[in-house]
């Protein structure tokens, strides 16, 4: 199940979507968020959507709000400590209260793809943690089977919209 939320200032904590109700589509999401007062409610709503994946591709324009999205789905998820774009050391881990990780990736200044094989991407993968990546574009041919895709657009008025476009259904 795949869900449209629209997220404004104003509306009651519980209603979801905006005097709506819960609109399904095939594998898809969509959630906007009009104002950045309701990203916690976003990030609840995106982890509940997403639930089972753990590896995900941020894909969004510089400013569009990657890193901001991903320190509210930390927090969602318990991470108490500060959630930094790690631009410069290309990953940064951060704990959730259990102890367990949550991998922050930033691919923006990597030059060759060499650099993410050699600390062992493929590792952070398969370690069944969370995974966050800032632009995943720059390394898709390494992204395994299995990776949501997520863009995040932003409109002329602010309001972002976070996409998971559609995608089939994996089933054993």
């Amino acid at each position: 199940i795949a869900a449209r939320w629209r997220l404004n200032a104003g509306d009651a904590p519980s209603a979801g979507v905006a005097g709506t109700g819960l609109i399904c589509y095939f594998c898809s999401m969509r959630i906007v968020v009009g104002d950045k007062s309701r990203l916690r409610e976003a990030a609840r709503q995106f982890l509940k959507e997403t639930a089972g994946h753990t590896i995900f591709a941020i894909y969004g324009q510089m400013g569009s709000g990657k890193t901001t999205l991903i320190r509210a789905l930390c927090s969602e998820m318990g991470v108490t400590d500060t959630v930094t774009s790690p631009t410069f050391t290309l990953i940064n881990e951060y704990r959730i209260h259990s102890g367990s990780p949550v991998y922050h990736f930033d691919f923006y200044r990597i030059k060759k793809i060499t650099e993410v094989l050699d600390f062992g991407i493929e590792e952070y993968f398969a370690s069944g943690a969370p995974c966050f990546m800032e632009w995943p574009e720059l390394i898709e041919p390494l992204l395994p089977d299995g990776t949501l895709h997520i863009s995040i657009t932003v409109e002329p008025d602010g309001t972002r919209i976070i996409e998971a476009p559609s995608q089939p259904l994996v089933t054993d």
